[in-house]
């Protein structure tokens, strides 16, 4: 719907690109021959909005600019604002000026997402309307052709699908209301907002009781402690639809496994519109090894429960998966510990995943010993404080899957969420509870 393919967009365009190859002396040029009344009007103050500032340079051109993660100027990715007060057939070029990441996918064709009220569907804004270059500055800006067709409306775009604070706790809400007896929500923590931080237990009542002989193999999953990083949301929000519903292969999970589940480390973050880092401006995922309850005490209480699963001597921590989004790279795939004579072991989920879901890779799959990434919830929990005997970071791309081995598939709301639930489905192969002739790649 948004695919215009008047020339008129790609007169602009070339008028872009021939400042871009020989950039003149800029003057600042006067709004004063754009009333107020013909400017668009921008707005990013609702949940997870993110638009720090607007320069209007005529009535067919704006420079964006990103607003920093609050209370650190290092991170400016994320972006989501609207826009109204449009006119039917306004085109206009968009220069988002100041993000913080040189390498990234608007390289092999990300786009920015755009709806609008009366059509709530994202839709990426096609290829070709569309230029990510850097600038003289050092900076890299992303211009993006785009023309409004409806005047009531408002436009929305964004850096990736949205998933917030308010969308989790519906979810969450629409199960608790179930009733569900395998299901339980409990409250682990508060921010420092005071916003909740969740925790799920899934699974039969009856691998809960103490008295039982045989310890239950236990899963372990969070996600969302960079806040930027919608994708891993849906990827949670998959995993736990499918572990709650009635499919019989959800149902003998449940009877073999119990699955613990954060669903949102860094609340506040999201709230806020952050790409990464908490409201003090902290990367909560470089704090694993010594989270401070007064300044991550969502990470605080995470590791305080993980630790108390581990000593406990009726759990068997097995798995500990941290949910993440790529932004340079494409597919899903997992970072790996290398803990020497159990490697081998360490790569076979991931293999099992690769044969379930289409969009993860083992290809891509890597072990990494990196030392900076040594306050990771991968390297504390698992080489560091040992709390599990698998654990990995899954990551999955901002923006496409490889099909094919040549051809880039965007990812889709339904592809990350696919992904959650394929995620919950390798553990039937992995611990041998169904033949794998019962399912097959989705």
């Amino acid at each position: 719907m948004y695919d215009k393919s008047s020339d008129v967009y790609f007169e602009l365009l070339q008028k872009k690109l021939s400042q871009i190859k020989k950039p003149p002396t800029r003057t600042k040029r006067s709004n004063s021959n754009v009333s107020e009344s013909d400017r668009l009007t921008f707005n990013s103050h609702f949940e997870s909005g993110n638009l720090g500032q607007v320069r209007c340079i005529n009535a067919f051109e704006y420079e964006l600019y990103i607003r920093p993660d609050t209370n650190n100027q290092n991170y400016r990715l994320w972006f989501y604002f609207s826009v109204s007060n449009v006119k039917k057939g306004q085109r206009v070029l968009f220069s988002i000026m100041n993000f913080s990441k040189a390498k990234s996918l608007y390289r092999l064709g990300m786009t920015p997402l755009v709806k609008s009220t009366s059509r709530s569907n994202w839709e990426r804004i096609p290829e070709r309307q569309c230029y990510y270059y850097r600038a003289k500055n050092k900076n890299y800006i992303l211009t993006f052709l785009f023309e409004f067709d409806i005047v009531e409306d408002e436009y929305f775009f964004s850096y990736c699908y949205p998933y917030t604070y308010t969308d989790l706790q519906k979810f969450l809400f629409n199960i608790e209301r179930r009733s569900l007896s395998y299901f339980k929500r409990e409250l682990l923590g508060l921010t420092l907002q005071n916003r909740r931080l969740d925790i799920l237990t899934i699974t039969e009542a009856e691998n809960l009781i103490p008295e039982n002989s045989k310890k239950k193999q236990t899963i372990f999953v969070c996600a969302r402690v960079h806040s930027g990083e919608t994708p891993a949301s849906f990827m949670a929000h998959g995993f736990i639809s499918f572990l709650i519903s009635d499919h019989p292969h959800a149902k003998l999970l449940r009877q073999h496994l119990i699955f613990k589940v954060v669903p949102m480390l860094n609340p506040d973050g999201v709230f806020l519109g952050n790409y990464r880092c908490s409201s003090i401006g902290h990367d909560l995922n470089r704090f694993w090894l010594n989270p401070e309850e007064w300044c991550h005490p969502t990470l605080w209480s995470t590791r305080q429960e993980l630790l108390r699963l581990k000593s406990d001597p009726n759990v068997n921590l097995d798995f500990f998966i941290d949910m993440h989004s790529h932004s340079s790279a494409t597919n899903g795939f997992m970072y790996v510990n290398h803990m020497d004579d159990t490697r081998q072991e360490q790569l076979i989920y991931p293999k099992l995943l690769d044969v379930l879901a289409k969009e993860f890779s083992f290809s891509d799959t890597r072990v990494c010993r990196d030392m900076s990434k040594i306050g990771t919830g991968r390297r504390a929990l698992g080489e560091m404080l040992q709390v599990a005997k698998h654990c990995y970071t899954l990551e999955v791309s901002f923006f496409c899957f490889t099909q094919d081995l040549s051809k880039h598939v965007p990812f889709t709301q339904e592809n990350y969420i696919n992904m959650g639930k394929n995620v919950a489905m390798t553990f039937l192969e992995y611990y041998k509870l169904a033949p794998r002739s019962s399912y097959k790649q989705s």
